[in-house]
């Protein structure tokens, strides 16, 4: 029996240490948060993505009561910038999230269906995709989406 271990290498920031371009794209995943449909969880995620020409883009999670039908805020952005950019690369994307009363104190993960689609952008343009998790007390750096789904199912595993 062989033994192996996944690790995942990220970064952990303080608002305040972040560069003027990466509190902004935060700012702007923040703001998207406003733009939620959460009837049911009453669970507030935004994103923001910047795009190699400065361009940033947002999106917000949108839920129905037939719940498989909703969107992560993660994807709406994703898709969003893809769909209007579709040669123009994701560099940053960033990710708040909030309750009713307020920011969540620690970074959320993103679901595993938004890990795919990350790792999916990453592919289609060619290069590393950064990921900022928004915490009030932390943000979390992640280098590159594929970081965040080890052992990923990509069009190479159905190669021979």
């Amino acid at each position: 029996m062989e033994h192996l271990a996944i690790c995942t290498d990220m970064k952990v920031y303080s608002y305040d240490e972040l560069t003027a371009d990466d509190r902004a794209l935060i700012e702007a995943a923040k703001a998207a948060t406003a733009t939620s449909y959460v009837p049911y969880s009453h669970f507030s995620v935004g994103a923001a993505a910047r795009l190699k020409d400065g361009t940033v883009v947002s999106g917000s999670n949108q839920e129905n009561a037939a719940y498989p039908s909703g969107l992560c805020a993660e994807r709406t952005t994703l898709f969003y910038a893809n769909a209007q950019y579709p040669n123009m690369p994701v560099e940053t994307l960033a990710v708040a999230a909030r309750t009713e009363k307020d920011f969540i104190a620690d970074p959320i993960p993103p679901c595993g269906a938004c890990r795919q689609v990350m790792l999916e952008v990453e592919n289609r343009y060619g290069q590393s995709m950064r990921v900022l998790l928004y915490g009030r007390d932390r943000i979390y750096e992640i280098e590159k989406a594929a970081n965040l789904l080890p052992l990923s199912f990509n069009s190479a595993s159905m190669e021979d």
